[in-house]
């Protein structure tokens, strides 16, 4: 069995460094709750969104060592990083809107891979920098006709807000499983030009282009383990875009089960409330034994504790492995 799990942690502080030394003092509340979310659910292979990157990976290869997994993999993200364009269109420079992705500094709320199997690094794949006007099927903001904020902007705006990557993982007695891993932008947060919904559904579609351009020459199976920021349904967003996704015929949605059904996020005091956003999408080759959303019952001492470490939660799925010849 193969346990795969995703999870946006918001282990995100408020400058560089600042999280890597909360780390070290060994006093955060919401560090000390996140090891012990991550040793409940115990699984194989974790995607991590909404954690602080450097350049060293020291807060990661920290996070890593204290939850038992010898493996850690992370690239320099497109959060943070700063343009010398007006990318939000505010007349302003240099702000955390003007980032690549939106971010305080280089790496503010980033994504990041630990895994118990070797990850097979020198095989990764990043597609963090493909501009979006380049993709085929772009839709691309306007107000009055005109590219919104302006074409300068867009000559140099990369798609991913975080970043698109491919990594394959070589468990045990069978084929490496290579994993499809991005954090989209939230589809809000913007204006009439809808720019954050469209480069929302963009992202969404452009990991559907890396499964089919990765069909021929992946090795083994492959799984989406992501942060889309869509539900299929309910809340902002062009919900088209997400359930195209979980309807490819390379992947399967498990669709895990939860106190809350399926839903990843407690965003029970926002409107329109808990939405399904985290996602762990099997190869369609592979067999679904179980999944699961890590929604404590009212009851359970673990409640406090995933409350105190994220407003997301957990979600894995455990696949038979190795897999049917």
């Amino acid at each position: 069995m193969l346990r795969l799990a995703t999870w946006t942690t918001e282990l995100s502080r408020r400058g560089p460094g600042v999280l890597l030394r909360d780390m070290l003092r060994g006093q955060d509340p919401q560090i000390k709750a996140s090891l012990a979310v991550l040793a409940h659910a115990n699984a194989d292979v974790v995607a991590l969104y909404g954690l602080d990157w450097d350049a060293d990976l020291r807060a990661l290869g920290w996070l890593a060592q204290q939850a038992g997994y010898s493996h850690f993999f992370a690239l320099p993200p497109n959060r943070g990083l700063m343009t010398d364009r007006d990318l939000d269109g505010d007349g302003r420079f240099g702000r955390a809107g003007d980032a690549q992705g939106w971010g305080l500094f280089h790496g503010d709320g980033a994504m990041a891979l630990i895994s118990r199997h070797p990850i097979l690094t020198e095989k990764a794949q990043d597609f963090s920098a493909t501009l979006w006007q380049d993709l085929p099927w772009a839709t691309l903001p306007q107000t009055d006709g005109h590219l919104f904020p302006s074409a300068a902007a867009l000559d140099v705006q990369r798609l991913s807000s975080a970043g698109h990557w491919a990594v394959p993982i070589q468990p045990p007695d069978g084929p490496p499983v290579t994993l499809l891993l991005f954090h989209a932008t939230p589809p809000v947060f913007d204006g009439q030009e809808d720019r954050n919904g469209l480069r929302n559904h963009d992202e969404i579609l452009f990991a559907a282009k890396i499964l089919d351009d990765l069909r021929d020459i992946a090795h083994g199976p492959l799984v989406i383990l992501a942060n889309t920021n869509l539900d299929p349904n309910g809340g902002e967003g062009r919900h088209v875009a997400m359930r195209a996704l979980l309807a490819h015929e390379r992947l399967q949605d498990p669709q895990p089960k939860g106190a809350r059904q399926t839903k990843t996020v407690d965003w029970s005091d926002l409107t329109p409330g808990d939405l399904r956003v985290s996602y762990v999408l099997p190869d369609a080759s592979l067999k679904d034994l179980a999944s699961e959303v890590l929604w404590p019952q009212p009851d359970d001492p673990l409640l406090e504790t995933a409350e105190t470490a994220s407003r997301h939660r957990m979600v894995w799925v455990d696949v038979d492995w190795p897999p049917a010849p």
